[in-house]
């Protein structure tokens, strides 16, 4: 049943739908799966994919000493961080344009590259791995390995 006023139709309200908890419905009340972990894994293994590809293309740049390091747990920034090394400014430049033209070439566009005009401590941000590019000298300097390797300080307070 439709009324109508002045060219408008109105529909009659329909009685509200039956309130149902998320485990109704389902066999044994299972609960309902928790997309946001899905997503969340699915993300992290497409980041590991992404690492081991990352580590082969700096192999294949000749980077030294290179180091992974799971971020999970650690750093909201990224799920992992890569600290390589090269024998000199021109090496650790030439690895981060190396790196930077395979991202891209795998369609990974929106890569930040900083630092390659100095050559003295590249970073190339691929959005879930930051990679660290450093000339020998700096890398003893900054010791990214050391502050982001150990395990996380708990909030507990210290009396």
């Amino acid at each position: 049943m439709r009324a109508v006023t002045r060219g408008l139709v109105v529909q009659p309200k329909e009685p509200p739908a039956k309130m149902t908890t998320a485990h109704e419905g389902r066999p044994g009340g299972a609960p309902q799966r928790d997309v946001a972990a899905d997503t969340n894994a699915r993300d992290r293994a497409n980041s590991k994919s992404l690492l081991d590809s990352i580590l082969h293309w700096l192999d294949d740049a000749k980077a030294e000493e290179v180091v992974s390091i799971d971020l999970d747990g650690k750093s909201t920034i990224a799920d992992f961080m890569v600290v390589a090394s090269g024998r000199s400014d021109r090496h650790v430049a030439s690895i981060g344009e190396q790196l930077q033209r395979k991202l891209k070439e795998e369609g990974f566009g929106r890569v930040r590259c900083e630092g390659l005009q100095q050559g003295d401590w590249v970073l190339i941000d691929a959005g879930n791995i930051v990679v660290h590019v450093f000339r020998p000298e700096v890398r003893e300097f900054y010791k990214l390995e050391r502050m982001w390797s150990g395990d996380r300080p708990t909030d507990e307070p210290t009396h």
